[in-house]
């Protein structure tokens, strides 16, 4: 089962804002950008990836005016923003045609405006990717596709009630942590019958790999490959899309993204 065009998204940061050198970094952003697409693959842009700010991807793909396939560009939307620049978010990407949001809690920061359950006209204590989920079907009259995070390294029955909250709340697709090997909790989401892409993280920085993780990723070899391990997730999970997290862009891809 399948809704994106590709069973291969590589995530692709947009620059810091804090960036020492914007104009560059836009650049280095519309080459990465088009070899994704080279490969015929889903272009994915996190939102404030760990709490840091970057520029928003509707801002830079409409200043860089690339050309979006709808169909394989995907785009992140986490709970902390004000509501005037969520739905400056929506406006922006409905406007490029972005079709597909993976909507996530998402990680915090001092320097990032939370939404407030007031902002949405909900009355739950905190609001998370249940509550952004509705209100985006609400806003924008289900013009978006969306799908929502599944973290195996959780309590597993906590996690799958959440899971269940959220496709009842109409998520689409979903889409793993960074998966290391088989995984039985990652095994029993077929049992959803959604579109499932693991993570697959292609770095041996173990260090940012369990700075992702917490405290799950204490159980990270230190003799970690991404290569073994994509092979790995290939055989395993072969019903799977796989969601490439920094996958280096100076190297060949051939023999690692397969179209």
């Amino acid at each position: 089962m399948a809704i994106l065009q590709s069973d291969n998204l590589i995530e692709l940061l947009t620059p810091k804002q804090n960036s020492p050198d914007f104009e560059n970094d836009l650049k280095i952003f519309s080459v990465r950008f088009n070899k994704i697409r080279e490969y015929a693959a889903v272009v994915s842009i996190p939102d404030n990836p760990l709490g840091n700010l970057h520029f928003a991807a509707p801002e830079v793909l409409s200043y860089l005016a690339l050309p979006i396939d709808p169909e394989k560009c995907l785009i992140h939307l986490n709970t902390f923003h004000a509501r005037k620049d969520l739905d400056d978010f929506l406006r922006q990407a409905k406007g490029l045609r972005i079709k597909y949001l993976l909507c996530v809690s998402g990680d915090g920061s001092q320097r990032l405006a939370r939404l407030n359950p007031a902002d949405l006209d909900t009355d739950v204590e905190t609001v998370t990717s249940v509550e952004l989920l509705a209100y985006i079907d609400k806003a924008c009259g289900g013009h978006f596709t969306c799908g929502v995070a599944f973290n195996q390294y959780e309590p597993m029955e906590h996690e799958m009630q959440k899971m269940r909250r959220k496709l009842a709340a109409g998520a689409k697709f979903i889409i793993t942590q960074p998966v290391v090997g088989r995984d039985e909790r990652v095994l029993e989401l077929a049992h959803f019958g959604m579109p499932v892409s693991i993570g697959a993280w292609m770095s041996k920085r173990i260090d940012l790999l369990k700075q992702c993780l917490g405290v799950a990723g204490e159980n990270i070899p230190a003799d970690y490959d991404p290569l073994e391990n994509l092979r790995v997730l290939r055989a395993t999970y072969p019903d799977y899309g796989l969601y490439y997290s920094l996958l280096g862009f100076n190297r060949d891809w051939n023999g690692i993204i397969t179209h």
